[in-house]
């Protein structure tokens, strides 16, 4: 089984620890929650990413990590407006090279 957390969020101000933040979470759920891919855009004041994972006690783990937390409340403080978190689980999957 697979479930995607699709987080969207509106951006207030991004700056260079923003950046590193991102990417030091980003480099964490792949290597120590067993998040299996992570993908994102940002496009004018949005942004969304997914993650995808095949256990929702690794999303659990994760949400709950100390050093994830701290990144949200530099999120909340700080780099956003407004976003949310949703937890799907992918009933289907399929793809076709052009």
């Amino acid at each position: 089984m697979t479930y995607v957390v699709i987080f969207k969020a509106r951006i207030k101000h991004l700056d260079s620890k923003y950046f590193q933040t991102a990417q030091r979470m980003r480099d964490r759920a792949l290597s120590t929650f067993n998040c299996q891919k992570f993908e994102a855009l940002t496009e004018g004041e949005n942004e969304i990413a997914l993650s995808y994972w095949k256990d929702l006690a690794d999303i659990h783990a994760w949400h709950n990590d100390a050093e994830h937390q701290a990144a949200q409340a530099l999120g909340k403080k700080s780099w956003y407006q407004f976003f949310s978190v949703e937890v799907c689980e992918v009933i289907r999957h399929y793809q076709s090279t052009c």
